[in-house]
Order: structure tokens, then C-alpha cells, then sequence
């Protein structure tokens, strides 16, 4: 059994690095195209990001275990609901992002609007550390340890800012108008969403209800947010460990 981690946005596959030291199995931290130094896509929108990810899952010796967070998450329940791959389960945060009425979030919002979405990566990149409107200082006002967030910062360049930009305007108004009918349904493999209390991007409500459509559990996490894997790796591997002991 491999245990599989796809970050978020904006991020690298650091933000797994002390969760996967605390379990007992083989896993592997895949890094998104265009992300953290990695090849850039050949075409960055969800489609593709999404093919992607099937792909690199089949070139793994199974069964999989895979866990998914931010744009991380939303990939994942796109491949667990839509795509032939080998999983033996799936976990995933951020369940409101395949609400029908979704709303994005104001950054969202902001990466969608041409000429808007450009500039605010300018900004991200130019700003330093010590900042109040830096990378940084806002990965740290959600939550990530600081030296996490100086990381980010420092892998946020421009071929980041463009991917960035790819997978928020190719999935506007929401995910759920592009990707709804497979979210309706159970997923084949057993799923786990993770639902932080203290995510200012998800509430547990909407982690139940899509749980319902999809058939899986439900983990809340409480005293953490929307980096639950740093804020608590210890915590986080534990709920891990038990759901994939449970299958």
C-alpha cells in the first residue's frame, strides 16, 4: 500500500513532509506541474491537471491510498469520481469546494479577472517577507508555521503564478458546473473527507453533506485549520492511519 499526497495552491509538496514522518507506511508527495521548481504543464487548466494525476496514480504499484488538499482535494475527488485508477481509498479536505452554490474566495476572485490576477503575482512575488500584504505573511494569518510560509513564498515565481491562474479561471463560476454529475454519486473506493474547524475556506456542515453524496466518512478535526497536516501532523497521521486501518 502507497500512500499518495497532492498539495494545494499556493504551494509545494512541503506542507506533507512531517505529516508523512509520522506514518507508518510508504508514501510518496507528488509536486504539481509548474509548482515548486517542477516542469510546467503543458496546458494549465483542471482538465489537465486532472489527466495528469490519473496518470502519475497508474504509474505507482498499487493499491493507492490517496489524500488530496486544497486544489489538492478538488483534484482528487475529480479522480476518484471520474477516472479509472487504481485506489484503495481517497481522503480530502476543502468538501464545500463541490457545493452547487460555491463561491470562491476573494483571492479566488481575483486570480479569475484578467489583468487582476496578473498583477496581484506581481505584487506576491516583489513584496518581501516581512510584509503585511507578502505570500508569507498571508499563508501565516491562515495558519502555516512560519518557516513553512517562508518556503512558499520563496517557490512562489512566475511559473507558479501562471499555473495559479490556469486552474482558477478554467474552473469559473465553481467546480460543480463543470464537474457536478460526478460529485452526485458514490465514489467506488472508500473516501474520507477531512474537515478542519477552523478552515475559513470549508465549515463541517457542507464536509457532511458531500460526504452523504459521496458515500464517505467524515473527520473533524478540531483546534486546527486550513493547514490541519502542519499544525498538527502527529493529529493528522493519527486520522489517517486509523481510517486506512478501518478499510
Amino acid at each position: 500500500m502507497t500512500a499518495v499526497f497532492v498539495h494545494g495552491v499556493p504551494e509545494t509538496d512541503e506542507i506533507w513532509r512531517e505529516l508523512r514522518d509520522h506514518l507508518g507506511t510508504d508514501s510518496v508527495a507528488l509536486t504539481l506541474p509548474g509548482f515548486g521548481g517542477s516542469p510546467e504543464p503543458e496546458r494549465p487548466d483542471k482538465e489537465w491537471y486532472a489527466d495528469w494525476l490519473a496518470a502519475e496514480l497508474a504509474r505507482l504499484p498499487g493499491p493507492v491510498d490517496l489524500v488530496g488538499h486544497d486544489w489538492g482535494a478538488l483534484l482528487t475527488y475529480r479522480v476518484a469520481t471520474a477516472h479509472d485508477v487504481p485506489l484503495r481509498s481517497w481522503a480530502a479536505d476543502c468538501a464545500g469546494l463541490l457545493r452547487p452554490d460555491y463561491v470562491w474566495h476573494e483571492v479566488a476572485r481575483i486570480w479569475q479577472t484578467p489583468g487582476e490576477g496578473e498583477a496581484l503575482n506581481e505584487r506576491l512575488r516583489a513584496a518581501s517577507a516581512d510584509d503585511p500584504a507578502s505570500l508569507a505573511a498571508g499563508l501565516r494569518r491562515l495558519g502555516m508555521p512560519g518557516r513553512h510560509a517562508l518556503a512558499m513564498q520563496k517557490a512562489f515565481d512566475m511559473p507558479m503564478g501562471e499555473a495559479i491562474l490556469g486552474l482558477y479561471r478554467s474552473t469559473v463560476p465553481h467546480p460543480y458546473a463543470h464537474w457536478g454529475a460526478a460529485f452526485e454519486r458514490p465514489t467506488a473506493a472508500p473516501g474520507l473527507v477531512v474537515s478542519p474547524e477552523g478552515d475559513p475556506f470549508d465549515d463541517t456542515a457542507a464536509a457532511r453533506a458531500v460526504a452523504a453524496r459521496l458515500g464517505a466518512r467524515v473527520a473533524v478535526l478540531p483546534a486546527t485549520g486550513h493547514f490541519w497536516m502542519l499544525e498538527d501532523p502527529a493529529g493528522a497521521a493519527r486520522v489517517l492511519s486509523e481510517f486506512w486501518a478501518g478499510l
